[in-house]
């Protein structure tokens, strides 16, 4: 998982069908920036530095993986798109939208294209304002004062007014509302985890994470399958239920509901491929009596990719134990897997084909995949 950035944007218009271009780009950004997390009121104020019909200004706090520079393309490709034309002269002039790098967590940058924190910040009422809705105790990383400290301080004296209209969060046109507890599977290397991280940090999810690296069978499984094939399993029969038990069990306030990285039943699905007939059959005894009381996932979620892009994904992520795994064993995990969804009638299940997707390098990749799943 790349890291991620807390960064904070300006907006404002003063031509046209000023409310559509916000929103606009505030849609813009989501799809190609990162995950907007918070939007201020909008406001009316005065044009700033020349003569010119109002603004509407706003600001959103946007968690995103790209670097400044990347994010400062971004933006300019967005006001392109939206119409704006280059400067027809020196200083201010009116604009279809303006988009402005406030802050880059506490990033410090000084280039000839990029200036980060923004300079104008401490001196702009039409940024600190909107600011003070979303990010009133953030420190600016350079005059080491908060947003409201700079407010009271600022000498712009422009009226500034608050507009009834509210900007939308496009966010929330993916939703898991309806669930309280996700279920992410697939076959090794498929994106299980990269996937319930994602959504977990998006939608305020609760994160329930698999500790296979932990156990000191795995290893010795992909060594040795026919020795260790019965300890591996029961040790993650053992680990599973203890894990999931916790943690399904313990309620988060704080949380809107649950994303996990693996399901129980995946126990059944990988013994029967690992183990003996006899063994697999008194696995499964032990199986039914373990998890007899565990509740199933709302939503089922089953990330199929082919063996060639598995494959792909195993060697990049470079764990050494997994390094011999066979086409043939990641084959037949896949039609376990899904012989196993048949089967289960009564759990919702949605088995989404990503083998030409790269929801993690790709923004729009993800986004199509929240939209598979919200479908």
């Amino acid at each position: 998982m790349k890291l991620t950035k807390t960064i904070h944007i300006a907006l404002g218009s003063n031509k046209g069908n000023k409310l559509q271009y916000l929103q606009s780009a505030v849609d813009a950004i989501f799809e190609r920036v990162g995950a907007v997390k918070k939007i201020s009121k909008v406001y009316k104020t005065p044009a700033f530095g020349f003569e010119g019909d109002d603004f509407f200004n706003a600001c959103i706090t946007v968690e995103t993986e790209l670097k400044p520079k990347r994010v400062l393309k971004e933006l300019q490709t967005i006001e392109v798109e939206l119409g704006r034309k280059s400067k027809a002269t020196k200083g201010y002039e009116s604009r279809e939208i303006d988009l402005d790098i406030l802050f880059f967590e506490d990033e410090i940058l000084e280039e000839k294209t990029l200036v980060i924190p923004h300079p104008q910040i401490q001196n702009r009422k039409f940024v600190l304002q909107p600011l003070m809705d979303i990010a009133k105790d953030i420190k600016h990383p350079k005059l080491d004062k908060s947003i409201e400290r700079l407010l009271s301080e600022c000498h712009d004296d422009s009226e500034i007014e608050h507009v009834n209209i509210w900007l939308k969060n496009p966010r929330k046109a993916y939703t898991f509302n309806d669930y309280n507890y996700i279920a992410i599977e697939g076959n090794i290397g498929a994106g299980k985890t990269s996937l319930a991280n994602k959504i977990s940090n998006d939608f305020n999810a609760k994160l329930i994470l698999e500790r296979f690296a932990d156990n000191p069978f795995l290893p010795k499984f992909y060594k040795e399958p026919e020795r260790y094939a019965f300890t591996l399993e029961m040790s993650f029969l053992a680990d599973r239920y203890q894990q999931i038990s916790d943690d399904l069990s313990q309620l988060d306030l704080f949380k809107d509901f649950m994303v996990s990285d693996y399901d129980v039943y995946k126990s059944l699905i990988f013994s029967k491929i690992t183990l003996p007939e006899d063994e697999f059959r008194l696995y499964r005894k032990l199986f039914y009596q373990v998890y007899k009381d565990i509740a199933k996932p709302d939503l089922y979620i089953y990330l199929y990719q082919n063996t060639e892009r598995l494959q792909a994904n195993i060697k990049k992520r470079g764990r050494n134990y997994e390094k011999d795994i066979k086409d043939d064993y990641l084959e037949k995990i896949n039609a376990g897997y899904l012989e196993f969804l048949k089967s289960q009638q009564e759990m919702n299940v949605k088995v989404i084909d990503i083998s030409n997707k790269d929801f993690v390098k790709s923004r729009a990749d993800y986004l199509w995949l929240l939209g598979e799943i919200n479908e």
